[in-house]
């Protein structure tokens, strides 16, 4: 599939059109962004739209009928048009089709800019239109991958690295339920008056975990040995998840959501779900996270 790469001062972005999915970040030639080895999962970042997580059974209903959406959207299953591209920065975009309102049935425009932002920063940006002439519901998020340990820091383990906060906080994250749910019924308390978490494999033995309300809305993820990572800044966005694959993998997922997955408590009716997004006809959300290299 065609690419399109964007670069500035040693920072080189490499951005797939289908799905519009980053597949690469260098920075002075060293890679930070995981490289889909199969073994684990075979993805770099994709993006999430319009549903963040899982529906119940894959499907909902809505005001304009049934939804039926696979794992975190529809978005990363098409190639994306290319509508704007400089040295530094590449907009992308998606509009609805009637194969996608097969399973959303919902008009929109869905531009996805990723653009270098300083000597190592790479700013991503959601821009969702509503196109039609009903309110249109839905959520987004990113799901970027990063080598650990980091580029350059080779001799290190994955036990080495840390997510670091900008202050002492106490989080409880929701636990995974059957069929990719979420449940509040049972919470599992992660950060606990603390500004660091420690990173193992088995961190991840019941899926991804999910932040909500990080303060400052930034969270680096670094190597307590040579401070080598990345930090992440997503204030638009109220929850992060967490992920790694199971087994030793060696990435860890940073994922900015303005949503999840529904809840075992909901209804199936797409609008009623926790922080859907409402969007009005002829209006337009924006939101950005940003990813600096350390």
């Amino acid at each position: 599939m065609p690419n399109t790469t964007i670069s500035a001062e040693g920072l080189v972005a490499v951005i797939d059109h289908f799905g519009a999915q980053l597949t690469s970040l260098k920075k002075d030639g060293n890679e930070y962004l995981w490289q889909a080895d199969p073994r684990w999962w075979a993805k770099h970042a994709p993006i999430l739209f319009p549903i963040v997580g899982s529906l119940r059974d894959g499907k909902a209903m809505s005001s304009q009928g049934p939804i039926t959406l696979g794992r975190h959207g529809l978005a990363r299953d098409y190639e994306h048009a290319v509508v704007e591209h400089t040295d530094s920065k590449v907009v992308f975009e998606l509009v609805d089709s009637e194969v996608t309102r097969a399973a959303y049935p919902y008009a929109f425009k869905l531009n996805m800019t990723y653009e270098l932002t300083g000597p190592a920063s790479l700013t991503q940006t959601f821009r969702v239109e509503n196109t039609g002439d009903v309110v249109l519901p839905f959520s987004v998020g990113g799901h970027p991958a990063f080598n650990v340990p980091a580029p350059g820091t080779e001799h290190e383990r994955f036990s080495d690295y840390e997510l670091a906060f900008t202050r002492r906080w106490t989080c409880d994250t929701p636990v995974t339920a059957p069929g990719g749910l979420n449940t509040y019924s049972t919470v599992k308390r992660i950060v606990d008056d603390a500004d660091t978490m420690a990173l193992t494999h088995e961190f991840f033995d019941e899926d991804s975990v999910m932040l909500t309300d990080v303060p400052d809305g930034t969270l680096t993820l670094r190597s307590r040995v040579s401070g080598h990572g990345v930090k992440i800044d997503f204030a638009d966005f109220r929850y992060i998840g967490i992920w790694s694959a199971l087994g030793d993998a060696q990435f860890v997922a940073l994922e900015p959501w303005t949503g999840f997955s529904t809840l075992d408590t909901e209804d199936d009716v797409f609008e009623h779900k926790r922080d859907i997004t409402l969007l009005d006809p002829g209006a337009v959300d924006e939101r950005s996270f940003t990813v600096t290299l350390l």
